[in-house]
C-alpha cells in the first residue's frame, strides 16, 4: 500500500518548507517543526464495524435464497453463520484498505482524540520538549483524519494565546483542501515565526536544535 505521507509533498516542496523553517528561525529562538503522518491511529474497531455493517445484512438476504435453492431451509443458522463469516472477513479487508470507507466508521470525536494523542506522543518522541528555552512548536498534520494540530511547549504557551494557533490551523486546512499544501504549510511556518519573534527573539548564541521537517 502506498504511503500517503510520502506522496503528500514533492521533494521540491519539502525543501521549500525546510527553507521556510530556516528563514522563520532566523528571527526567533523558537524551534518550528512541521510533521506529516499518514494517520494518527489504525482504528481497528472501524474495520470491525465496517465488516459487520456490510456482512450482516448481506448474510440475512442471501441465506433464505440459497437455503431454498439447495433445500436446506430458508432459516438455516449454520448457513447464515457461514455467509456472515465469509462476508465479514472479505469486507473487513475492504474497509481496512479503503481509506474513505474506513473513515466513514470513525466518529469525529474519536478522530480528534487520536490526533491530539498522536501529536503529544510525537512532541515528546522527537524531543521538542528538550529545547533550551522550552520553545518547541509542532505543526502536526494527519492525513487520514484530515486534521491539523499545533502543539507548543510550556514556555510558548505562557505567552501566546491559544486562539492564535487556531488561525494557523485553519489556514493549513484551507490550503490542503485547495491542493496547495506546500504553500499553506510555508505560510503557517512564517506566521508561527512572526508570533514567536515577539516573545522569543533570536539570541546571539542560538542554534538549530531540531529537524526542520519530519
Amino acid at each position: 500500500m502506498k504511503d500517503p505521507a510520502g506522496q503528500f509533498l514533492t521533494d521540491k516542496e519539502r525543501e521549500m518548507i525546510r527553507s521556510a523553517v530556516r528563514e522563520a528561525e532566523t528571527t526567533t529562538s523558537g524551534e518550528i517543526v512541521p510533521m506529516i503522518v499518514s494517520e494518527s491511529y489504525d482504528y481497528p474497531m472501524a474495520e470491525v464495524l465496517g465488516g459487520v455493517a456490510v456482512s450482516l445484512p448481506l448474510a440475512l438476504l442471501i441465506t433464505p435464497w440459497i437455503g431454498r435453492w439447495f433445500w436446506i431451509g430458508a432459516q438455516n443458522m449454520w448457513l447464515f453463520l457461514a455467509f456472515f463469516i465469509a462476508f465479514f472477513f472479505l469486507f473487513h479487508q475492504v474497509v481496512k484498505r479503503t481509506r474513505w470507507l474506513k473513515r466513514f466508521f470513525v466518529s469525529p470525536r474519536e478522530i480528534d482524540e487520536e490526533v491530539e494523542e498522536a501529536a503529544i506522543i510525537h512532541f515528546f518522541r522527537e524531543g521538542l520538549y528538550r529545547t533550551r528555552e522550552e520553545t518547541g512548536v509542532l505543526l502536526f498534520i494527519s492525513l487520514f483524519e484530515r486534521r491539523v494540530w499545533v502543539l507548543a511547549d510550556r514556555g510558548i504557551n505562557e505567552k501566546v494565546e491559544k486562539g492564535k494557533w487556531s488561525e494557523i490551523v485553519q489556514g493549513v486546512v484551507a490550503g490542503i483542501r485547495e491542493v496547495r499544501q506546500a504553500d499553506a504549510i510555508c505560510e503557517a511556518v512564517k506566521r508561527t515565526g512572526d508570533l514567536l519573534k515577539t516573545h522569543f527573539p533570536r539570541s546571539t548564541d542560538d542554534r538549530d536544535e531540531l529537524k526542520n521537517l519530519l
